[in-house]
């Protein structure tokens, strides 16, 4: 069994030893900019360029509401490339072994949120159901790298979610597989 932990810290520098995945939730509207991907930004440009990708070309692929996007940063991480497709709802864009690459860290790209403002009743846009499928899909594929998970309290930041509700999820889907998560609070 995995464990869940809370640390005070920065999930963009993920603590701890072995491969490593930064899990956060993106909308499916293709917008990126406001929130903790600022800061994913700020340190690796993969995830951002990957994301407008998927999202530009998702008549042909899979983005949409529980959707997973993997993608290797570090540096030397081949932005070019075009993401292998793999198995299920999960798009890898890893390329292991290759000189210069920081091995095993990942950023998640799960598409938990639907649109980026609350609805006209005060709805926020986070799908909790969207988050279980994605973090359900991502499962599997941290076990394989054998990673951990690191991750903000997803979902409950722009997308208005509440972790009380988050944190069951992410218990299921990923601690109960076996899976370590750190949630990290800024502080």
């Amino acid at each position: 069994m995995g464990a869940l932990n809370v640390v005070r810290g920065d999930a963009t520098a993920p603590q701890g030893k072995g491969p490593k995945v930064i899990a956060h939730v993106c909308n499916d509207m293709g917008g990126w900019g406001k929130g903790f991907v600022v800061a994913l930004s700020k340190r690796w440009p993969e995830p951002e360029a990957a994301y407008r990708r998927w999202h530009r070309e998702r008549a042909k692929n899979d983005f949409g509401l529980g959707a997973v996007q993997l993608v290797r940063v570090g540096l030397g991480a081949d932005r070019a490339d075009e993401p292998e497709r793999d198995q299920g709802r999960e798009r890898d864009q890893s390329r292991g072994g290759r000189p210069g690459v920081a091995p095993g860290l990942w950023v998640a790209n799960m598409i938990g949120q639907h649109g980026t403002r609350r609805g006209g009743r005060g709805v926020p846009p986070v799908r909790y159901e969207a988050i279980g499928t994605a973090l359900s899909a991502l499962a599997p594929l941290v076990l394989e790298r054998g990673a951990s998970v690191h991750m903000p309290r997803i979902g409950c930041g722009l997308a208005g979610g509440r972790w009380e509700r988050v944190e069951p999820l992410v218990r299921d889907a990923l601690v109960s597989r076996g899976v370590s998560v750190t949630v990290y609070d800024l502080g």
